[in-house]
C-alpha cells in the first residue's frame, strides 16, 4: 500500500467518522464503451437489456447526465474526479509504443495520469477498500508505473489501451493479468474467448478471492470494452436481431423518441432533431446495402446484449453470495453513439472469420445517430450526442424504487465525490509528497432521496477543441471553439436545454448578452482547470513538485 506524506492530518485519507459500517458498501462501477444515449431499453431501446433495466428501475435513473466525449478523458475524470487536464489526458492518451505523445504539448496533454491526482483506487484503498479492476484502462501504457496496480488496484485483468480485437486480443493491444501480459488468453465460459465474458468473470473470480480472504469492503472498477469497435459478437446473440434493422435509420429514431415520451425521460413535445444531412434516406440504399446496414447494427446489438447477460452473471454472484443488498452499483457509458468509420461503416461484414480478425471497422454514422436519438452529434462533440450518456445508481439497503427520473444535471466530476462520500473516505490535499488538484464535483447522495443536490458552480467540458458550458436551463456549446492558440467565440451556438434539448434552435444571435457571461465564465474555467494553455510553448514555467509529472 502506497503511503501518505503526513504534513498535515488533512493529508491522510481516512474512515469518515460519520460513516457507519453499513453506509461503507461494496461499490460496483460499471462502464460501457462508445453506447448511445438510446441503446438500452430503459432508455427507449429494441435491444433485450433486462438486467441493466432492472437495476435501474430499483434506483436512482439520472435523466441529464454528462460524460466528456470521448473514451480516455471520460476515464480520466472517472477515475480521479478532475477534469481531464488536471490530471494530465487533456485530449487523448499516448497510443502503444508512442514514447512521444506529449511532445510540443503543455504538461496537461501528456497522455497518462500524472501524480498531482489521485484514483479513485488510491483514495479507497488507503480507507480500507479492497480495489479491483477489470477490462479497459486506457489512462497510460508505455511505462509500468502507469498501470492499473501502480495507481492503486490490488487486482486487474483486461486490455491496457483503448480498443482490442473481442474473440483474438493480441499484441500491444492483448490482455494482461496484474502487470503480467497474456500472449493467448484463455476462454472463461464454454465458448470461445470473448472480452465481455472474460471481463466479467475475472471480476467476480477478484470478489470471490477477496470474500474468501480479508473479507475488506469491496471496489470493483468493471470497464467493458463493448460496444467500441471493432463490433464483433457471438453469432447466436446476431440471429436474435437479424432483420430487426430492416426499418432503418429514420423509423428507429422515431419509435425509440417515442418509447422516450412513454417512458417519462424526455418532454412529451420534446422533437427529434434532424437526421444528419450527409446521411442518406434509408429509402436510398439498395436492398443488399439495406442488408449489409442490418447486419452491422444486429452486431452492435448483440454485443450489448451481451454486456447485460453478463451483468445478469454478475449479478446473480452478488445474489448468492449474500452482498447484492448492501453493495452500490453505478452505470454509465463513456460517450455518445461512435460515428467514427465513415457515414455506412466499413470493413467485410459478411464473411465472419474475416469480420471477426479485423480490427478497425464500426457500424457507420447513420445507426450512431439512431444510437444517440433524439440528440444531434457524436462521440468527440460537447453537443448532447457526444455527451449525455444513461446513469443510474441502485443501491438497495439504501435506495428504493423511484417512479420518477432524476431530472437535476450531473456529471463525471460528481462520481468520485459520491463513492468518498458512502465509502467513508476523505480526499487528500497531497499524496505521495504532490500537491493534488482539488475536487470541484459534489456528492450525489441526495439524489438516493430523490432531494435536490444544490449545486453551486456550472457543469463545464473542453475536449477536441470542442467545449460547452451548462448553466440552469442555458447550455454554451460550439465545435471548434477552443483552438491551441485561443477561443473563438464566434463558433459558441447558445440554447435554452430546458426547453431544446436536441440543441435545434440556435438563440445565440438573440441572446448576445447570456452568451458573453457564459463563455466568461467558461474562460475562467479552462484557464483554472488547464485547458490552456494547449502548447508546450505557450505554457508558463512550472513550479517544481517533490515528484516529477
Amino acid at each position: 500500500m502506497k503511503t501518505f506524506a503526513l504534513l498535515s492530518l488533512t493529508i491522510l485519507i481516512t474512515f469518515c467518522s460519520a460513516a457507519s459500517a453499513a453506509e461503507r458498501p461494496n461499490i460496483i462501477l460499471i462502464m460501457v464503451d462508445d453506447m448511445g444515449f438510446s441503446d438500452l431499453g430503459y432508455h427507449g431501446s429494441e435491444i433485450a437489456t433486462p438486467n441493466i433495466d432492472a437495476l435501474a428501475q430499483g434506483g436512482v435513473r439520472f435523466s441529464q447526465f454528462y460524460n466528456n466525449g470521448r473514451c480516455c478523458p471520460t476515464r480520466a475524470t472517472l477515475m480521479t474526479g478532475l477534469y481531464p487536464h488536471q490530471s494530465g489526458i487533456g485530449h487523448m492518451t499516448e497510443s502503444p509504443g508512442e514514447l512521444n505523445y506529449g511532445a510540443g504539448k503543455s504538461p496537461a496533454y501528456q497522455g497518462f495520469l500524472n501524480h498531482n491526482c489521485v484514483t479513485i483506487a488510491e483514495a479507497l484503498q488507503g480507507a480500507g477498500y479492497a480495489t479491483l479492476m477489470s477490462g479497459k484502462w486506457h489512462l497510460g501504457e508505455n511505462e509500468e508505473s502507469r498501470w492499473p496496480l501502480q495507481r492503486g488496484y490490488d487486482k486487474y485483468f483486461g486490455c491496457l489501451s483503448g480498443a482490442t480485437l473481442h474473440f483474438y486480443p493480441g499484441g500491444d493491444r492483448g490482455m494482461s493479468l496484474g502487470n503480467e501480459a497474456i500472449e493467448t488468453p484463455e476462454s472463461t465460459t464454454d465458448e470461445q474467448f470473448y472480452t465481455t465474458d472474460a471481463f466479467t468473470d475475472y471480476a467476480i473470480r477478484f470478489l470471490k478471492e477477496e470474500q474468501a480472504g480479508d473479507k475488506r469492503p469491496m471496489f470493483l472498477y468493471l470497464a467493458y470494452t463493448a460496444p467500441h469497435w471493432p463490433i464483433q459478437a457471438f453469432e447466436d446473440d446476431i440471429a436474435k436481431y437479424r432483420g430487426k434493422y430492416k426499418i432503418g435509420w429514420d423509423k428507429l429514431r422515431q419509435q425509440r423518441l417515442a418509447k422516450q415520451k412513454e417512458l417519462g425521460l424526455v418532454s412529451a413535445d420534446l422533437e427529434l432533431s434532424p437526421r444528419t444531412p450527409n446521411i442518406p434516406a434509408w429509402e436510398t440504399l439498395d436492398a443488399e446495402k439495406q442488408d449489409e446496414m442490418d447486419l452491422k447494427m444486429a452486431i452492435y446489438a448483440a454485443m450489448i446484449d451481451r454486456i447485460d447477460q453478463n451483468i445478469g452473471k454478475l449479478m446473480k454472484y452478488l445474489k448468492e453470495s449474500g452482498i447484492e443488498d448492501d453493495t452500490m452499483i453505478l452505470f454509465l457509458s463513456d460517450n455518445g453513439g461512435c460515428q467514427e468509420g465513415g457515414v455506412l461503416g466499413g470493413a467485410n461484414f459478411r464473411d465472419i472469420e474475416k469480420r471477426n480478425h479485423e480490427y478497425f471497422h464500426g457500424y457507420g454514422e447513420a445507426w450512431a445517430n439512431a444510437s444517440n436519438t433524439p440528440f444531434r452529434l457524436y462521440k468527440h462533440f460537447n453537443h448532447e450526442g457526444g455527451t449525455a450518456t444513461p446513469f443510474f445508481i441502485h443501491w438497495s439497503a439504501k435506495i428504493t424504487s423511484q417512479t420518477d427520473w432524476y431530472a437535476e444535471p450531473a456529471q463525471l466530476i460528481d462520481v468520485m465525490p459520491t463513492i468518498l462520500d458512502v465509502a467513508g473516505a476523505t480526499y487528500p490535499t497531497e499524496y505521495e509528497g504532490n500537491r493534488i488538484h482539488p475536487l470541484d464535483g459534489i456528492s450525489l447522495r441526495p439524489a438516493l432521496e430523490g432531494k435536490s443536490l444544490d449545486r453551486q458552480k456550472p457543469i463545464c467540458i473542453e475536449h477536441e477543441n470542442n467545449a460547452s458550458i451548462r448553466s440552469g436551463d442555458w447550455k454554451l456549446v460550439g465545435r471548434n471553439v477552443a483552438r491551441p492558440r485561443g477561443v473563438h467565440p464566434e463558433n459558441w451556438e447558445l440554447y435554452n436545454i430546458t426547453a431544446d434539448r436536441t440543441e435545434t434552435n440556435n438563440l445565440a444571435a438573440e441572446n448576445p448578452e447570456k452568451v458573453r457571461e457564459l463563455a466568461k465564465q467558461w474562460n475562467a474555467w479552462s484557464k483554472r482547470v488547464l485547458v490552456y494553455p494547449k502548447l508546450a510553448d505557450d505554457a508558463p514555467a512550472k513550479k517544481p513538485t517533490a515528484k516529477a509529472n
